[in-house]
């Protein structure tokens, strides 16, 4: 999985965490009877219905509620290594370099400032295109 689809799925699994476990349960138990052919297309319908509901996940509040429960202080808002960190993710030059590759982005030398701060925007906005409800303050 890329840097990228891990931060996404860090992020907006944690709105939808107990959805797909109670998806999950339900259709097993159609399974065993024979008219459970019918809930089984269902569920692969349902599961992509509840993803485009999980990319309604409030991006800022998700972090702010992990750094919370962390108990350490953390510039998430501000800091892409911050924010990996907060997402227990490698937060090494190399990750950067390599998500900064994945996003496009090409700013400054790397592990500058000046790349750090565009990586951390790009990803904020690539959250933000992908379904999440991020703050403009946190894309500009």
């Amino acid at each position: 999985m890329s840097i990228f689809g891990t931060i996404l799925s860090k992020i907006f699994g944690q709105g939808q965490a107990a959805a797909p476990e109670a998806a999950a349960k339900p259709a097993p138990k159609p399974a065993a009877a024979a008219p459970a052919a019918a809930p089984r297309p269902a569920a692969p319908a349902a599961a992509p219905v509840a993803k485009p509901a999980a990319q309604a996940v409030d991006v800022e509040a998700v972090l702010t509620q992990l750094a919370a429960a962390k108990g350490k202080p953390s510039n998430w808002r501000q800091s892409i290594v911050d924010l990996l960190i907060l997402l227990d993710l490698d937060s090494s030059l190399s990750a950067r370099k390599e998500l900064a590759n994945e996003l496009n982005v090409h700013a400054g030398a790397d592990g500058s400032a000046e790349q750090n701060i565009a990586l951390h925007k790009a990803v904020m906005k690539k959250l933000a295109e992908n379904g999440g409800k991020v703050p403009d303050s946190l894309k500009d």
